[in-house]
């Protein structure tokens, strides 16, 4: 049985992506990612590099060369899915990052300091509607 297929979906599940998202973010269909998915059809090198780094996980675990799975609970800290939690939490579904790379680089104490300010400005919110 091919084990791509199988780490692709859970390293998306892991990461909080919904298939589409994925896809949109690796600049592919939806029905090539499911193919990926379903061990339909194989990613291109520079594809399956792409998935590694939107899920924060290793090509290696990936293509099941490493037993090592880093998305569960001692993996490294990945701060976009932390920050995609945090804002559908809040209900935004859709927040446009202009530069990824710097929300890639936030650690779990930035993502801390982003929460206390979204329930701050949130609660601010709050207030103002009470009082009109």
């Amino acid at each position: 049985m091919k084990i791509l297929g199988r780490r692709l979906r859970e390293a998306r599940n892991d990461a909080g992506y919904k298939q589409i998202e994925a896809a949109e973010k690796l600049g592919i269909s939806n029905g090539t990612l499911s193919g990926y998915e379903r061990n339909y059809r194989d990613p291109d090198t520079e594809t399956l590099h792409k998935m590694a780094d939107l899920y924060n996980v290793k090509v290696d675990w990936l293509v099941g060369r490493d037993k090592e799975y880093e998305s569960d609970k001692e993996k490294t800290y990945n701060s976009l899915a932390e920050m995609k939690k945090m804002l559908e939490d809040y209900g935004i579904e859709d927040l446009f990052f202009h530069n990824i790379d710097d929300w890639k680089n936030l650690t779990p104490e930035d993502i801390e300091e982003i929460r206390n300010h979204f329930e701050y400005i949130a609660h601010k919110a709050r207030k103002r509607k009470e009082k009109e």
